[in-house]
């Protein structure tokens, strides 16, 4: 079969593997039929991502077909699907709380192990859903948008929070998507036009500021100077992820989803004076799937605007370098097989 592969940073390429067989009797088989694309793979090009060794078959936002399951299982041959690519142990601490999200030796579909850019993937069953009521478009997002679900989840908000997010990428929309189906108030920040732009037509965020070195004071004009009960920052980036504890009101919440290979830091007396929360957020829960599902299923997710590019498997490649160039307008890209 053919797969996509990271040999090192900046090296992109379509090799032919094995078919893959079942690792054991709970193991599926999938022919995948949508693969998205990710800040996380484009990280990964780019030789940023903090938990990957090198080479790496990408991938891990995918929807396809069961081709080979356990006999008298949930699953059967020809159910549409999507993925649940958080592979946990089951048995650490994290796992025995009831949160594999952050399983102690997690293996994560395209980070840890190799993902699922390619023709078939084999695959625990219990990480395998039936795609009911929704496309393959849709089944392959569920993923990427349930990572911005369980963010909105940790970060507990209600309707009567005022909310920021930092960072128009897909993850900070799901974020602003989630965040907007509680009720909540949600303003915008980035420093791409046309995605503050797409925010406000798609999803109907009320709000949007530039960043920049006026920003702080935009959004304190916004809140009467009283700043965001709950802010979220979804750029991966240092500086934002530092600016960000001055965003936040007294009283507030600040929830990390970005991450960085490096440390950060922050005023301890602005954080105390504002009795802050601060809170990382990781992957999802198998309840964040189940909210964005839900969602799909009633209409509120317009994944038709969502994903703004496409090519089949061996174009990957040459267009992959093309969707991190903001001048593209990449939401998100999806690979069609």
């Amino acid at each position: 079969m053919k797969v996509v592969c990271c040999l090192e940073p900046g090296r992109v390429a379509v090799l032919d593997r094995p078919d893959p067989v079942p690792a054991g009797d709970d193991d599926v088989v999938l022919r995948i039929r949508r693969v998205g694309v990710c800040g996380t793979d484009l990280h990964i090009v780019a030789g940023k991502h903090p938990y990957l060794e090198y080479p790496r078959v990408l991938g891990h936002e995918l929807a396809g077909e069961v081709v080979a399951a356990p006999a008298g299982g949930r699953l059967s041959i020809g159910d549409p699907v999507y993925v649940n690519p958080y592979i946990a142990c089951g048995t650490c601490h994290a796992c025995r709380r009831g949160r594999p999200n952050c399983c102690m030796s997690i293996g994560v579909l395209g980070v840890h192990r190799d993902g699922g850019m390619g023709e078939y993937l084999a695959l625990p069953a219990r990480n395998v859903f039936k795609a009911e009521g929704i496309s393959l478009d849709d089944a392959a997002t569920v993923e990427f948008l349930a990572i911005g679900a369980h963010a909105v989840s940790r970060s507990g908000l209600g309707s009567q929070d005022r909310v920021l997010v930092v960072g128009a990428g897909p993850i900070g929309l799901g974020v602003a998507l989630f965040a907007g189906l509680r009720g909540a108030p949600v303003t915008m920040m980035d420093m791409n036009t046309g995605r503050l732009a797409f925010c406000k037509d798609a999803l109907g965020v009320p709000e949007t500021v530039m960043a920049g070195p006026e920003a702080a004071a935009a959004l304190a004009s916004l809140t009467g100077g009283d700043m965001f009960d709950v802010v979220f920052d979804a750029t991966g980036n240092p500086k934002s992820m530092e600016a960000a504890f001055g965003l936040v009101a007294h009283t507030g919440t600040y929830v990390m989803v970005g991450i960085v290979r490096t440390d950060l830091s922050f005023s301890d007396p602005e954080f105390h004076k504002r009795e802050m929360r601060l809170l990382a957020s990781r992957n999802a829960l198998a309840e964040d799937f189940e909210t964005v599902l839900a969602a799909m299923q009633a209409g509120k997710v317009p994944v038709s605007r969502l994903v703004t590019h496409r090519c089949g498997l061996d174009a990957v490649p040459t267009q992959i370098a093309r969707w991190t160039d903001p001048a593209s307008g990449t939401i998100k890209a999806m690979v069609s097989l």
